[in-house]
């Protein structure tokens, strides 16, 4: 896995894992890689990793159940596209629209 300097590497992992379920490589109630697997499969520190872990924890991604390991949320796949078309609709499609008005384009010739 490759990192952007610019990004937390906790964060990364976890949008990583996120990608990863909205693809369906990961399904509501299955278990994902344990945080020693996962750090020794990308080649970082356990500690971040647990981070991630956490962080997605938070969210309502997974959940721990403790002895058997992290397992990804009943409603992980719906929390994850509110969350990212939240983000896409207030930040990112304002930066493309801008950049598009900047550069003359007319978004109904592009579409």
């Amino acid at each position: 896995m490759e990192f952007d300097s610019n990004r937390p590497i906790y964060l990364q992992i976890a949008d990583g894992i996120c990608e990863q379920i909205l693809q369906g490589k990961f399904k509501p109630g299955e278990r994902i890689p344990s945080v020693r697997e996962w750090a020794a499969n990308i080649g970082v520190n356990p500690n971040t990793v647990a981070r991630s872990y956490e962080t997605l924890s938070d969210r309502g991604i997974i959940f721990n159940t403790r002895g058997i390991g992290f397992s990804v949320a009943s409603d992980a796949l719906d929390a994850i596209l509110e969350e990212e078309r939240r983000k896409f609709t207030e930040e990112e499609l304002p930066a493309i629209l801008r950049k598009a008005e900047l550069l003359g384009l007319n978004l109904k010739e592009l579409f």
